[in-house]
């Protein structure tokens, strides 16, 4: 789908322009135009790009073909810039895998026009839209300013991400303590994954505000500068959350590991005091029970020798002094 907007001070906003108007609106200095390709097919969207808007064939191929980390190339008549939108898949349960899919949005900025293209519609892209639609005001600052609406718009949305990702992360360390398994393993890699693929986003897009914030763009108007120098200082922090959040995802691994070998301790510490409880009373066992001190079975006979009384106390007696000696050692503790 192709749609477009033309914004021209004291008139009506014109939407859906056809290919002569698109040619005829690049020609008006006073206006804004903006043009954006939501999933349209590669043979549609590139005769428009290089013949209409004149753009070199390795940007276009660029915007069309090839994925790339956010970047900022500058052409002389307008910049090409590469942003990414992230969208989060959060586990329905804690077996399941949380996942972050990244969304790429390529942008020319020309003096009076934006071009947006993009494979998959972005909420982010469409919530400017809307805007724009609603009140003109979003259009009247020119060009650049357009473009800052729309890379702000798209940082924005990460911070939503980032507090479902903590939440997910609370919800896994309580599991830790009372539900350890594969599970929760599992879900902790997951949110590894997800949280180094964001990395891998906020960084390069870090650059590239601090590009737009501070070099000197013939297309970027320094009143302008201040915006795009907010945008990127979000960015910072979010890089800066983002570092906390993997901390704490290698410190739950290692709490994980430890909950784990300290059950695996415990079960090893109570069949090692079974074990040991039980091994004296096999050996007397063992040797008594060879019956070389009794002529008749103890139960027929009342004058059962004294060795029998003496190896009943010991197998009730020996229990009890070793579990006392090993409570007394700390052994039990």
């Amino acid at each position: 789908m192709m749609r477009s907007l033309l914004y021209v001070p004291g008139r009506p906003l014109q939407a859906d322009l056809s290919l002569d108007e698109l040619a005829a609106a690049l020609k008006r200095k006073d206006g804004l135009l903006w043009v954006d390709f939501v999933d349209e097919p590669n043979e549609t969207c590139e005769p428009i790009l290089r013949d209409l808007f004149g753009f070199h064939p390795l940007a276009v191929d660029d915007a069309l073909q090839e994925t790339h980390t956010p970047k900022v190339d500058d052409w002389g008549e307008y910049l090409y810039i590469v942003a990414n939108a992230l969208e989060y898949h959060e586990a329905e349960d804690v077996a399941g895998a949380a996942s972050l899919v990244v969304h790429e949005v390529d942008i020319f900025l020309g003096p009076n026009y934006v071009v947006s293209h993009h494979d998959e519609a972005v909420p982010s892209v469409q919530a400017v839209w809307q805007a724009c639609q609603r009140d003109t005001r979003h259009l009247q600052q020119g060009a650049d300013h357009l473009l800052y609406k729309i890379l702000d718009f798209l940082v924005a949305d990460y911070l939503p991400i980032v507090a479902r990702l903590d939440d997910a992360l609370d919800e896994v360390e309580d599991r830790i303590f009372h539900q350890p398994g594969r599970e929760v393993l599992s879900r902790l890699f997951a949110l590894k994954r997800a949280l180094l693929a964001m990395r891998r986003v906020i960084t390069p897009q870090r650059e590239v505000l601090n590009r737009l914030a501070r070099d000197d763009y013939r297309l970027v108007d320094p009143r302008d500068r201040i915006f795009f120098r907010d945008v990127y200082d979000h960015l910072v922090r979010l890089h800066d959350l983002n570092e906390s959040m993997r901390d704490l995802v290698s410190g739950a691994m290692d709490i994980y590991l430890s909950v784990i070998n300290n059950r695996m301790n415990e079960v090893m510490k109570t069949l090692t005091m079974i074990t040991t409880l039980f091994m004296p009373l096999s050996f007397i066992a063992a040797f008594f029970g060879m019956n070389f001190f009794m002529a008749d079975p103890p139960y027929s006979n009342w004058m059962t020798p004294p060795v029998f009384y003496l190896t009943l106390g010991l197998l009730m007696v020996t229990p009890g002094l070793m579990y006392w000696w090993m409570r007394r050692r700390m052994w039990l503790e």
